[in-house]
């Protein structure tokens, strides 16, 4: 019931959105495009965007194909009933609110078994409204994060399993295909293995937790690997499960294993097995990976593309980057919940002391990932659910007990708060009165519906087909309306062509053309009041971009009728 009503919400909040296909973000764009390739008959194992850098033979995406399985799956199903245009739409809006349903099921759950009916109802209310849990989950939002979410969760629910054999296998298999779907889940993963071994090191007799779910993350890592990538690509990536991963777990599976049989055996064999297990890890990521080491997949980003790209993706960015009501929402529920889980720790006894006192492990590294990468803290503030449900029923309880109003409702502010955390911020926010432009009068505000490219999809789809020149965030949305080329997009393996982008956008005109020239492109197009290409006006106010910004268009350029007000602009680059 609660899943429904939110569901509902979400569709009325978002329904203009979704009416008109305005994605949250440009990888859900890029992710329907995939779908869409392979549907049209492009290989399984075939991750290559064509109509991106195709000069160069086009950009090997980095995203695996299990996140598309479901998209798929309801397009095909549906199609013969619906037709293909209104099955993608149904697919769009079902799959990230099946995603919703089961990250509060798994959710709930964990309350349900060790808390009580009460403290599940509360973790499914305070899911509903995690502002950070709900942009990953709501409709459109079809890229990978909220699968992580839910490997996430069923890993933790593998954690209260009563059969060490059977929960290890389930953590090692949830942590496989999260890290499938996703590389980013590398720290968490380390960490639910420091949590297990800290219960074989407590209790002998639970070292299967560490056994199983070392021997399911290589088993079940492999056979997706074999799955999702096949055998014909073994090169090494940093920003994916490749060989030199599974060789690390299946290195892992085989050390810990062999520590195992000599149980009993002193600590310091124990300690020495997983010395070894991690130094030889370590020593094969150096060996055969020393790039990923030294830097991961941005580590080869132009220092161009780094300054005036990656640092810009805000998402990626530590915490302290973020707006203060984006940062309150990714700390203050975790933070809040963390002393809970501490505070239920410490009441417990047995097996629920243990169990707590690794979720509270798991939720603090969660929440210092999230520090460090603002993305993460979906994640953290879906593990917060549980303990600060909790908590909330304590603090209800003692409202309750309360008989002066003015008491109750600042304990009620602050339990609103807790929930919202970002809420007084935007109070203050919208009292405070505008600052002043020390320039005179104050930008234009920067909306995205200053920019549509998907009405000018006819105009666009009347074009001889060709290489569209466009910044990275409507990039994706010109591959999805049209069957032109562009000439990057904003992922890390096209970084040379987003190098050639950058170049060409801070360029003076002259340069900007002999680049565009040489690379064989046919347009030119950009939203001039969106931030990007404002960003790059405001770099290099003599580049190229900045001329089109001002509307002073260099004379190779012609322009082509776009339909609509879509706040689209574009040229056609004249033959020389």
């Amino acid at each position: 019931m609660a899943w429904a009503i939110v569901c509902a919400l979400l569709l009325a909040v978002n329904w203009s959105a979704i009416s008109q296909q305005r994605f949250p973000d440009p990888d859900d764009i890029m992710r329907l495009v995939q779908v869409r390739d392979l549907i049209a008959g492009q290989g399984w194992f075939d991750l290559t965007q064509y109509r991106v850098d195709a000069a160069n033979g086009g950009v090997a995406m980095h995203w695996s194909r299990l996140v598309d399985i479901p998209l798929v799956l309801v397009i095909a199903v549906l199609t013969p009933f619906v037709g293909a245009d209104a099955a993608e739409t149904a697919a769009l809006i079902i799959v990230p609110l099946i995603t919703l349903g089961i990250v509060m099921l798994l959710a709930a759950r964990i309350a349900w078994r060790l808390l009580g009916d009460e403290e599940a109802t509360l973790t499914s209310l305070v899911v509903a409204l995690s502002i950070p849990v709900l942009f990953q989950l709501g409709p459109l939002r079809i890229d990978h994060h909220g699968w992580q979410i839910v490997c996430a969760l069923v890993a933790v629910n593998g954690l209260m399993a009563r059969s060490s054999k059977l929960g290890g296998w389930v953590i090692g298999a949830a942590l496989a295909f999260w890290l499938s779907i996703s590389v980013e889940g590398l720290p968490l993963a380390a960490l639910f293995f420091g949590v297990l071994g800290l219960r074989w090191l407590r209790n002998r007799n639970e070292r299967q937790w560490t056994i199983g779910a070392i021997q399911s993350l290589a088993l079940v890592s492999v056979v997706l690997f074999g799955l999702t990538r096949g055998i014909g690509e073994l090169a090494t990536f940093c920003d994916a499960i490749s060989p030199v991963h599974l060789a690390v777990f299946v290195w892992g599976a085989v050390v810990l294993t062999i520590v195992a049989r000599f149980e009993p055996a002193p600590r310091g064999v124990i300690l020495t097995g997983f010395a070894l297990t991690g130094g030889g890890a370590v020593g094969l990521m150096l060996f055969a990976a020393p790039q990923c080491v030294a830097g991961g997949g941005f580590a080869e980003l132009d220092p161009l593309v780094a300054r005036y790209w990656h640092a810009n993706v805000l998402e990626g960015m530590p915490i302290w980057r973020q707006s203060l009501t984006t940062a309150l929402q990714y700390a203050v529920t975790p933070l809040i919940a963390l002393i809970a889980a501490i505070r239920l720790a410490g009441r417990s006894h047995d097996w629920l002391r243990q169990f707590w006192a690794d979720y509270a492990i798991i939720l603090g590294g969660s929440l210092l990932v999230a520090v460090f990468v603002s993305r993460a803290g979906a994640v953290a503030c879906v593990l917060a659910a549980p303990p600060l449900a909790w908590q909330l029923r304590g603090w209800l309880r003692a409202i309750r007990t309360m008989e002066r109003p003015a008491p109750r409702l600042a304990a009620m502010a602050g339990v609103c708060c807790a929930l919202l955390p970002a809420f007084p911020a935007m109070l203050l926010a919208s009292a405070m009165p505008a600052r002043a432009s020390l320039g005179g009068a104050p930008d234009a505000p920067i909306k995205a519906a200053d920019c549509r490219v998907q009405d000018s999809g006819a105009a666009l789809a009347d074009l001889p087909k060709g290489e569209i020149y466009a910044p990275f965030d409507i990039a994706p949305e010109l591959l999805l309306v049209s069957g032109h080329a562009v000439v990057a997009t904003g992922h890390h393996r096209g970084h040379e062509a987003m190098k050639v982008l950058l170049e060409t956008a801070l360029a003076p005109e002259a340069e900007a053309h002999a680049m565009l020239a040489a690379r064989g492109t046919n347009y030119v197009a950009i939203c001039p009041s969106l931030g990007e290409a404002r960003m790059y006006a405001k770099i290099a106010p003599q580049g190229f971009v900045a001329a089109l910004v001002k509307g002073e268009v260099p004379d190779w350029l012609e322009p082509v009728e776009v339909e609509g007000l879509s706040g689209l602009q574009m040229w056609r680059i004249k033959p020389e």
